[in-house]
């Protein structure tokens, strides 16, 4: 990283987390490949207990992989060679037996470059939005959603109003999901590579399919698109104003 790059990137330190400058954030996968950014990330996917992608590697097998083939996956990442794999895909049932949920389930590999990805970006969008947004979030909790819809009762509201997006995820436009990252994140390769794994595939038994539009329901990445995707402002508790930010997104040293 250069002199200048560590002037521009100038960090706010806030109460609960530092946020990057989005104004200066344009020369982020220095970050993102920060060894501390990138252990943090590894513990994160290491504590998810995830099952093996594509290529079979468990987590238990990953720190021997890593020993041998980290160096060369973040000079690749450095250079733009680096090529994700395709996500594993598999079904679940839905709760209340409401049919099956499609996952794709990214390589360990992937998923730690994925949450790597996701805790720099995270605190560029996450002061945007509403204060009534507890999803997916840094301490945040549905339990302290609850809380508030607990005082709006006490307030006087006694109409919630529950709103759900069918398919969402499997309809996310690539295009307009990178065009609103691409507007607080400057750095080309992050975005070059971000788009690499919304276009990495899914394996079906074994048969590759294209990802065209969507993002796998069970990759990290996810949780970027629910952040920047779109806004949606909704009624709730009472004709109470909530703006969500809904979208698609992602995932060592």
């Amino acid at each position: 990283m250069t002199d200048s790059t560590k002037t521009d990137l100038k960090q706010v330190t806030t109460s609960r987390r530092t946020v990057i400058d989005p104004a200066l954030s344009e020369d982020l996968m220095e970050w993102i490949l920060a060894p501390e950014n990138l252990r943090k990330a590894w513990h994160q996917v290491k504590a998810n207990h995830g099952a093996p992608g594509v290529d079979g590697m468990t987590i238990e097998e990953f720190p021997a992989f890593a020993r041998e083939h980290w160096a060369s996956i973040r000079q690749a990442l450095r250079d733009e060679t680096y090529q994700p794999s395709p996500a594993w895909r598999t079904e679940i049932p839905k709760r209340q037996g409401k049919g099956t949920r499609l996952l794709g389930i990214p390589t360990v590999v992937d998923r730690i470059i994925q949450q790597a990805i996701a805790q720099v970006l995270g605190p560029i969008f996450d002061p945007e939005f509403s204060a009534s947004s507890f999803g997916f979030r840094p301490g945040r909790s549905a339990h302290q959603a609850g809380k508030q819809i607990q005082s709006y009762i006490k307030t006087g509201y006694r109409i919630a109003v529950d709103l759900d997006l069918a398919k969402f995820f499997d309809r996310v436009n690539h295009d307009a999901l990178m065009a609103r990252v691409a507007r607080k994140v400057r750095d080309k390769a992050l975005l070059r590579l971000m788009g690499k794994y919304l276009r990495a595939g899914v394996l079906v038994g074994e048969q590759l399919q294209p990802t065209e539009t969507g993002v796998p329901q069970g990759a990290i990445g996810m949780k970027l698109s629910r952040k920047c995707q779109c806004r949606v402002t909704a009624v709730s508790v009472g004709a109470h104003p909530v703006t969500q930010e809904l979208g698609s997104g992602a995932a060592l040293a």
